[in-house]
Order: C-alpha cells, then structure tokens, then sequence
C-alpha cells in the first residue's frame, strides 16, 4: 500500500475519536514493536502500536543509505520465537542490505496480521502519568491521544538523527541529504561533486558506492574508524549446518553468550601466544568478515586488556596501510585514539581501497577543521571544496535520543523524563526507571542493547516484560515500578561492569560523547546477553526484587534491595564454582586439598611476562625453603617485596600465587620473592610464622645478591600469608630487625574470634567458609595457641611497627577481622590505610587471570608498596578511573 494512503487510513481510523483506550501502547514499528504487538496480542491485551513512519521497519524504515547493511550475520539477526517463521523466511546473503530486512520485517507484519492495531503516521508528542487513574495519558500529532495501563517504549537505540554542529548548513544551495533520513526515492549521484561529512558505519557503509557515482567525492573525517572486511555473500555453510543440526540448541547458545551469537568463549590470553600464531589467528578473522568473531574470538583479553588489545589494533593498522597507497592518507585513516572495539567497529566492502580511486579525496579535520559552509560548499582552515551535493552521516543521538524525543514524559509527582537523566540514563535493567510506573523501554540504557546481537535481546525484553504483564493481570497488580534503592544498585552494577571492558577508555556514542552537552557515560550494560538474561530471571525468582507493586484489592508487595552486589566477574567466578559441584575442600584431608590446588592451578593460564623469574632455596627457621623471585624487566636494582602466599597455614606454595606475584612486579617495578614457608599439620603453630621471619631476615641480608636494592625492604601477603606478613612485622620489631619499611596486607587472618557479622554474613557460597577456616585452625594450632598465632591487638601492643595498607574484601567471613586489625594499628599510630573491596570475595584481588575487576584494587596495593619504598605512584594506560574507595585511617 502506497505511504500517503496508509497515513490516510490510520487517520481515518482515529479521527474524532476523543481518546483511545487500551491496556497497552507500544511506540514504534521496528523488530521490537512488532514481536510486543505479536506477543501481547496472544497474551489477550488490548494494546496499539504507534508508529510515526508511514510502514513498519523501524530504523530499517528511514535508513535507506546506500549500502546499508546489518553487521550481524542475518541468520543470526532474525526472530527466532516461531520455527514456522525461520523456515519461511530464507535470506539471500550473509550480510542483508536495507530494503530486504524491510521485506522481512513487513513479511512479518503481514504473517501475524499486525498492521490492523499499528496507527502509522502517528507521533507520540507527549507521555503523563495520571496518578489518580494510574494511566499514560499519550498525546499525538494524528488523530485521537491515548490512555493505557502499561506504556512500552520500543524507540530503538539508533533512531534519532544527530542535526549537524556547523555553521551555514541553511545558506548551502545544494542538496543535502543525511544517511539516517534517507529520501526513500532515487538519488542520483552521477557527475555530480559530493561530500561526505562522517566516517562512522553509515559513512564507511554509503561512501564506497557513492565514489562509484560522484564525479568527485571529498571525505571529511574527524575521526579515524577502524573497518573490516564483511566478505558478503552466501550465508557461511558451517554456520548454517550448526542451525540446521540443532536449531533449539543454535539459539539457546546464542541467548546465553556474552554478544548474543553463539561463539564459545575464548581462554587463551595474548601473553600465551607467540607472535605467528597470533598473526595466523588475525587473519582467520580478517577472511571470516564476522564482526562478531574478530571481536571476541582472538585471545581472551583483547577486549578487556590495553596491551592485548593493541596486539590486534596494530595488526589492523597493519591492514589498513597495505591497503591504502597514499602514505598520508592512511595514516589519517588510521585510528590511534581509542582501543579496537571500543567503538564499534564497522563492516565495510571496498571501503579503504577507496580512497584509491582518483576521484576521491579525504580531509583530515583534526589538521583543518571545517569553518563554515557556503552557498557554494565547505570552508575549512586550508581550502575551500566547491560541492553540488552533502551527505550528512554524522551518526545518531543514540541510546537516549529517541526516547528523549517524547517530551515531555512526565512521571509520578510532575517529574520529568528529562530532568530525571540530566546527568546520564538512570534505570533499573535498562527497562524501568524509578519515578515512572508502568514504563518500560525496550533495549534501554542500562542493558546489553547496541553491545548485543539485537535481535537477542530484543527477544528477551519482550519476553520479559509481557510475561510479567501477565503475571501482574493474574495477582491482581494494575503498577509496577522500580524502587530508587534497586536503580542505583543497577548504577553501581553498571559501572562496575564498565571497568571490565574498554569501552571507558573512547568518546562514542556508546557514552554519549558524540552529542554536545550530553552526559557522558557508558550506556549499553557491558557485562553480557547471558549474564544480563540471568539476571532479569534472578528478578522474578526473587520475587520481584526491586520492585514496586500494588493493585486496587490486593496487597502491595515490595520485596526492595540490590539484585547484584557481586562484581561482575566474580558473580561468574562463583557461579562456574558452583556449577563444578565440589566437594568442600576440608572434607578431603589436607593432602586431597593440596592435590586439588595443585590441579586448579595447573589449569590457570601462566601470568604475565616479566623480566625474569628465578627459583631457588633459601635457609628457614628448621630447614631450606623453596621461593619464586619476580625480577622487573626495568634495570635494578630493584627494592624487595617479600610475599607469602595463601592457603589457610595448610596449602599452596612458592608458586600458587604466580599471577599475582607477577602483575604486583609489573605494577610496582619491585623485585617479588615468594616464600614457599613450612605447612601444617606436619608442621603447625609456630612453624610457619617462624619461616616467614628468617625467610625476610635472609632476603633482607642478601639483597645485593638477588639483584635487589639494599636496604628495608616490604613484606606482603595473602589470606594466611597476610597473617605471616603481620607477624614478621612485630617480630621484627621485637628481635631488632630487619628493618621492614612497609607492609600489605590481603584480606589477612587477624583474629580467631568466629563470631562477627562477617563470619556469619559470609558463612557459605564465596568459597572460603566458616567450616573451611574453622577447618584451617584446627590443623595449624590447639585453641591455646590462636591468641599467640594470631596476634591480636588486644593480646599484642602494635606501637612501631611499619606503615600499612590491609585490604579486605566486602564477602569474606575474614572482613570484620582485617578491618579490626587496620583499626588497631591506626589507633597504636601506624600509619595505615584500609582498601575495601566492595563487590569481591576473598580469593578476588589475588585472581588476576580472571577478576578483571580487582584491578584497580591492585593498582592501589602498587602505589601503597611504592609509597612505603618512598618512591612516586605508577600507572598503566587504562588503569585511570577504576580506583576503589579508599578509606585513610591515619595519615
């Protein structure tokens, strides 16, 4: 049907109409609001799709660009709710261009008959909360408003156009066009000088056809993006084989993957490889034209780790100047300031051999920047570019933009939508927003979105939200909302998941940096599809935590709180602890223990290189201990750390601790020596306190000979091993020597009182429990000698020993005990300074090859040992802006 009749018999149908009643409205006719409008209608709501285009489509209706193409492979972007539908629908490439996702999407329509309750040509213009009838009041441009119950926003996250920030744009006497507002007839390009203003994926999509039509085309580029070849064509045969063997099972892998694509996770780290078999598994990338497997799919911590992630980035520059002919211009379209993937990356064809072409030119606008456009063309610094035409591809105000074109949204008490985000998205899963009842976004800030197969998740918040839509109708409940507690938590998450990835690290639109004045931040949830997934269904099964809801005859019900405390990274940690099923640790005797570490270990990937490392003996208090040293690759010589591992008095060794001996090296620029000191129960109380003292007395005396520097030097340790460290420190003191100039302690064993809150908060489920540590003192020492083993302040002055930070982490039955200790030594006059770790459990800040998150927590730890050895903090590129809390207790 041609648009003008379509807006016509939508206007038809409202016309005179005071107001429509419904129990929900859905705005927008893209993926997301047809499957809500398909699956709300079979759930037996009386509900009406606004969509203020004049067909459904959604952003595949207005970005008609040329070249437009999704950068998901199609089998992959498609509904997957009804088989019959996968096996009506066939796509005719690996990569579907622009009109035949249209064709999908009004097949759709047509397949489930949806047009019938879409009113198109119909902009919603204003959305108020009316809190004595506990409805949307919707307001539109076309035809009769709208009351609903339930109001669903299904905007989409690249929907509403950037205008462009330049001077003269109205007095230019040309034609302009922009990619995300393309005119849905013909635009003929032919002998005709064009410009280009952008190089985001809409300009890297459209500019390779229109070199092919132009006469001339001129390029400007503000910033470099990095492309990859998306090799078009058939859908790949091994990836349809893998649906068409188990379709149920393709797309169960894909809803619970990290990106919503069914690629396994990668295990090996950068470090691990050498360089041929990094370049080997590049280029396998590079000919598979997948974004999503270039992205995730090359070593582990390409995405989350500034130097393995520019192994990758400087293979692609590598691309790019075999590439482009021009010396200059590669170099200018070459991208240096943001990590690979931290933007997102395009999907190109032919898109650098381009600017090959004789008719092409690029302009750099970090060397001249645009002054001002003419009646006749672009004025920049250096020249002026006559053009007859101007493509705008200057991208979208995204996230945010499209919802934010509502406006008002007027929420309970008067509050504004607007004035609510003004400093950044506030929601709670990306769905709800505190203050808004009965609103829900679909693929909104605050969850996986744009960072996602969309397709994936828009699923799943439809899903989601309809099911709950249902349960509220059978309990009676007419609001739900989200509680201000529950959305800030979800900040909190929010943020903490960002410190996993680099995407902090790159102004983009992901953070809002493209749009003046916008607040910057990262929007799209970081931590992943299937982990989100889980965490929407942990919601219900919690009994709506978070939530808000009442109904006329009913109780109300708030079941409020946090629904992730954890850190991303050690929620999953834990989680694949779980799922092993071990049997716990104290009921398989101290060797099965020892065995079982041994075999833990062996399966974590080796730490990071450092200068070098070095094994020998070294004599203890009864015999010769083994130790690890961690020598800097800088020239020394070096001050020492002398570190003692965990492992309740009873496991581990010399070399359990490795990753984090050598991440603490690398940090600090400080030779480690790991002491591997004597174990119970053949050797209990005080043998290994015993160890840990002449194991520091005989570094400290041979510090020449271990490459180090002369003089005090640090102790530092872990769980037991922080108790060790503690205790060498005041015997130390109490034995004249040697001179210790500062001491880490790591969630240490201070105290062997079993009853503060954190023994009991963090009795079970993070691994080290009560009955693990009640096991670790049975077997180090008789309840006579814990005062003595321990240490305590109460039993113990703590007057001169060295300055201190004790870190401690927020689920660890240990807690209260560290920050007791901490508390002691400040009140003694020690200098100490207390990290706590908020989010972590007590094997967390020691798991560098996992916890991603502990980074920061380390970076502090660094600065603490540098501090103490009176030199000047350190940092590592990424490092800034992930630092915890940290609480000065003394100066």
């Amino acid at each position: 049907m041609p648009e003008a009749m379509v807006a016509s018999s939508a206007s038809e149908a409202t016309r005179g109409a005071a107001t429509q009643q419904v129990d929900v409205a859905v705005v927008g006719a893209g993926f997301a609001g047809l499957y809500l409008l398909h699956r709300l209608r079979k759930a037996g709501f009386n509900s009406v799709l606004l969509e203020e285009a004049a067909d459904v489509g959604g952003t595949w209706y207005w970005n008609r660009y040329p070249g437009a193409r999704c950068d998901i492979q199609t089998i992959d972007y498609s509904y997957t709710f009804d088989p019959e539908l996968e096996r009506a629908w066939q796509w005719s490439e690996k990569y579907a261009t622009q009109p035949e996702i249209l064709r999908y999407l009004g097949f759709v329509a047509d397949r489930y008959d949806l047009r019938r309750d879409i009113r198109f040509g119909t902009k919603v213009t204003a959305a108020n909360w009316d809190e004595a009838a506990e409805r949307w009041r919707l307001t539109t441009d076309n035809g009769a408003s709208v009351s609903c119950r339930f109001y669903i926003m299904a905007t989409g996250c690249l929907s509403a156009p950037k205008p462009p920030e330049i001077d003269g744009v109205k007095d230019f006497k040309g034609e302009v066009y922009f990619t995300g507002r393309w005119p849905h007839e013909e635009i003929k390009l032919a002998g005709k000088r064009v410009a280009v203003i952008g190089t985001g994926s809409s300009g890297i999509q459209s500019i390779p056809l229109i070199a092919e039509q132009a006469a001339h085309l001129t390029v400007f580029q503000r910033t470099p993006n990095f492309a990859l070849p998306a090799h078009n064509g058939a859908a790949p045969a091994d990836r349809v084989a893998l649906l068409e063997g188990d379709r149920a099972g393709y797309r169960e892998q894909a809803r619970m993957s990290l990106a919503g694509v069914p690629w396994p996770q990668q295990m090996a780290v950068s470090w691990q490889l050498s360089d041929a078999e990094r370049r080997e598994r590049f280029e396998t990338a590079w000919a598979a034209g997948d974004l999503v497997y270039i992205l995730t799919q090359l070593w582990a911590d390409q995405g989350v780790d500034v130097d393995g992630n520019a192994l990758l980035a400087d293979l692609i520059r590598e691309k790019i100047r075999g590439i482009v002919k021009d010396p200059e211009t590669a170099a200018a379209l070459t991208p240096h300031d943001h990590p690979f993937g931290a933007k997102r990356p395009c999907l190109d064809t032919n898109y650098y051999a381009t600017y090959n072409r004789p008719n092409v030119t690029l302009v750099n606008l970090r060397q001249e920047p645009i002054t001002g456009i003419t009646a006749a063309g672009i004025n920049t610094g250096k020249r002026t570019v006559d053009v007859d035409v101007i493509v705008f591809a200057t991208g979208f105000d995204a996230m945010t933009g499209a919802i934010m074109a509502v406006h008002p949204i007027t929420g309970r008490d008067g509050k504004s939508l607007s004035d609510v985000w003004a400093n950044g998205p506030q929601t709670y899963l990306g769905l709800t927003v505190a203050g808004f009842p009965n609103l829900f976004m679909i693929t909104g800030p605050g969850s996986p979105s744009v960072l996602s197969n969309m397709a994936v998740s828009i699923e799943q918040h439809a899903d989601w939200t309809v099911d709950r839509l249902i349960a509220m109708r059978e309990a009676g409940l007419t609001t739900i909302e989200a509680t201000g507690t529950a959305q800030a938590g979800w900040a909190r998450h929010m943020a903490d998941c960002s410190t996993l990835t680099l995407h902090r690290l790159a102004n983009t639109w992901y953070t809002g940096a493209n749009v003046p004045g916008k607040a910057w931040g990262v929007m799209p949830y970081t931590g992943g599809v299937g982990p989100y997934r889980t965490i929407c269904n942990e919601v219900v099964n919690r009994g709506m935590l978070g939530f808000r809801l009442t109904g006329p005859n009913v109780a109300g019900q708030c079941n409020d709180g946090e629904i992730v405390r954890l850190q991303p990274d050690v929620r999953l940690v834990l989680n694949m602890l779980a799922d092993m099923n071990l049997p716990p640790i104290e009921s398989l005797g101290a060797q099965g223990a020892r065995d079982f570490l041994a075999e833990f270990n062996n399966s974590r990937p080796v730490g990071r290189p450092v200068g070098e490392v070095v094994d020998g003996t070294l004599p203890g208090a009864d015999g010769p201990l083994p130790y690890r040293l961690y020598r800097p690759a800088t020239p020394g010589p070096h001050p020492i750390v002398v570190y003692f591992h965990g492992g309740g008095w009873v496991l581990g060794d010399e070399q359990s601790d490795d990753p984090f001996c050598r991440d603490m090296c690398r940090r600090t620029g400080m030779t480690f020596v790991s002491v591997g000191y004597r174990h119970a129960p053949e050797h209990r109380f005080p043998a290994a306190a015993e160890d840990g003292y002449a194991a520091t007395r005989w570094i400290a005396g041979h510090a020449a000979e271990l490459g180090g520097k002369p003089g005090p030097v640090m102790v530092a340790g872990w769980s037991a091993g922080g108790n060790i460290a503690a205790v060498t420190c005041q015997l130390a003191r109490d034995r004249g020597g040697p001179q210790i100039a500062g001491q880490l302690l790591v969630c240490p064993v201070t105290d062997c009182t079993f009853d503060r809150p954190s023994y009991t908060e963090n009795a079970t489920g993070y691994f080290l429990t009560r009955s693990l540590m009640y096991w670790f003192w049975d077997i180090y020492c008789s309840p006579a000698d814990r005062t003595r083993s321990a240490r305590l302040a109460a039993a113990r002055k703590l007057e001169g020993l060295p300055p201190a930070l004790v870190a401690t982490c927020e689920f660890d039955p240990l807690r209260d005990e560290g920050v007791a200790y901490a508390e002691a030594l400040a009140a003694a006059g020690v200098p100490v300074g207390q990290l706590r770790a908020r989010g972590h459990f007590h094997s967390s800040l020691t798991m560098v090859d996992v916890v991603i998150t502990g980074v920061a927590a380390r970076v502090q730890m660094a600065d603490a040992l540098r501090r103490f050895a009176g030199l000047p903090p350190e940092r590592k590129e990424g490092d800034e802006g992930v630092r915890p809390r940290s609480d000065r207790l003394a100066a």
